[in-house]
């Protein structure tokens, strides 16, 4: 029964529950039991509450037996990333500076999903500080990847994009930048979102006026990831953004017509960006599947010329502003990579923040050109496969030298730049097994039209279903 649960996607064990056919409890049991299983192999989830859980579980049932108005995800257990603050839970952000940190209050995203009824059972494996997409860190090590425990899950939502892969959770909370809900998506075969900017604010922030950092979920299907976004959706008064796609739109039916829909698609985001010949072949296979669901598919790009300059510079700043402070008192605590991208916001002048705000201007202006003749831009949502795990970053693609640990991951940080909302789906596997991810973009606000795009895409390929071998290895 235990294995029959863990199999269930959030929405089917969210139905079971709030019938009485399945107890909270009984949910908690096999989270556990398949945890305890897996996560030995894969280091995904890094801090338990299971007397905690147990409690939530327990009162969830009482709700339940109570005949009182269920929550949209009653009962669900779910880790929290760990850069995610967790009231009364361990958040170490990854770092040796906060091993033993113990919020006082919740993230927007995790009060959320509490209040839609997940039981909290602990934290998933992050970098530090989430600089990356390898999720490795000097307090928890690395995570692996269900598909092959020798190899990278991605990050930085790496951890959970592990949990759901190998069945330990159906939903989990990620956070994006450059690519931390996308490239461990691709790499886990799961389902990663981005929204547009304003939809789940970020909050509690430093910064309330950034824009290039969004939240948002991560499941093993599209209609969990719309059950979450109908959770995690709306307004809230410590930010300054409006929320543009209200959270009762994530309920809309997610079934379509692509009749007529018109793709774009790049394999080098018209830069020439280095992806492995392995991914492209992967994903130019898939391009038939959508024709074949009426879209019109074609090879274009938008003009993207401006969008690593944006990107650096906001994430540059972003981050001196973030963590500035901690580097000037414990550098020789923080990692590299975060050193590093602290000490280029700090010495950014003037002039350089009036060219960002043009090339930002020009980037908005070649986005909104592109999609006033395309409904999706359609693209690779790695560059490469999922690697040795015991790297820190890959070097090189297609014989092309890496500068900086940011190069391998311009897939997704140049979408990133471009502000819209972005969507990794599982779109096949390689010649040795390891999963591809196709990303897909549209306009601004379009987030429920992008989660239906990918739905038919998903209904059309079932591609998440192909289990992890370690699943049955585990048995």
């Amino acid at each position: 029964m235990n294995d029959d649960i863990s199999s269930l996607s959030a929405s089917a064990l969210s139905g079971l529950i709030r019938q009485g056919d399945v107890s909270a409890r009984e949910a908690l049991a096999a989270h556990f039991d398949q945890l305890d299983r897996v996560n030995p192999r894969i280091n995904a989830i890094v801090t338990l509450d299971r007397e905690g859980a147990t409690a939530l579980a327990a009162a969830a049932d009482s709700l339940t037996r109570s005949g009182a108005d269920l929550p949209p995800l009653h009962g669900i257990p779910m880790t929290h990333k760990d850069t995610h603050n967790t009231v009364g839970l361990r958040t170490t952000f990854g770092s040796p500076l906060f091993a033993d940190n113990v919020p006082a209050h919740d993230d927007l995203i995790v009060a959320r999903f509490k209040a839609a009824g997940v039981v909290t059972t602990g934290k998933s494996n992050v970098p530090e500080f989430a600089a990356g997409s390898h999720t490795f860190n000097e307090v928890f090590g690395t995570t692996t990847n269900p598909y092959d425990p020798g190899l990278s899950a991605g990050g930085s939502s790496g951890g959970v994009a592990a949990a759901l892969a190998a069945r330990i959770q159906s939903i989990g909370d990620g956070s994006d930048m450059g690519g931390s809900l996308r490239i461990p998506a691709s790499f886990c075969n799961v389902v990663g979102f981005r929204p547009s900017l304003g939809v789940i604010p970020v909050a509690p922030s430093r910064n309330p006026w950034g824009w290039l950092a969004r939240t948002g979920p991560m499941a093993r299907n599209v209609t969990d990831v719309a059950l979450g976004m109908s959770v995690l959706a709306g307004p809230d008064p410590s930010t300054p953004y409006a929320c543009p796609v209200p959270a009762q739109r994530f309920r809309d039916p997610l079934e379509r017509d692509l009749t007529g829909l018109r793709i774009g698609w790049s394999p080098d985001f018209g830069l020439g960006i280095p992806v492995q010949k392995e991914v492209l072949r992967v994903l130019e296979g898939q391009l038939r599947i959508l024709e074949d669901l009426g879209a019109t598919v074609e090879e274009a790009a938008p003009d993207l010329r401006d969008a690593d300059a944006v990107f650096d510079t906001v994430r540059s700043f972003d981050f001196a502003l973030a963590y500035g402070d901690l580097v000037a008192e414990h550098a020789e605590h923080v990692k590299a990579e975060v050193r590093w991208n602290v000490a280029r916001g700090l010495a950014l002048t003037a002039a350089d923040f009036i060219e960002s705000a043009l090339a930002r201007s020009r980037l908005a202006i070649a986005t909104r050109t592109f999609f006033e003749q395309y409904d999706v831009f359609a693209s690779p949502a790695t560059q490469v496969l999922p690697f040795d795990a015991g790297w820190r970053f890959p070097r090189q693609v297609n014989g092309i030298e890496f500068d900086t640990y940011l190069d391998w991951m311009r897939s997704a940080c140049v979408v990133s730049a471009m502000g819209v909302p972005a969507l990794c789906m599982p779109a096949g596997f390689s010649s040795t097994g390891l999963p591809v991810g196709l990303q897909l973009a549209m306009d601004h606000a379009r987030d429920v039209e992008l989660l239906q795009v990918g739905y038919c895409y998903e209904q059309a390929t079932q591609h998440a279903r192909r289990e992890p071998e370690l699943l049955r290895a585990s048995h």
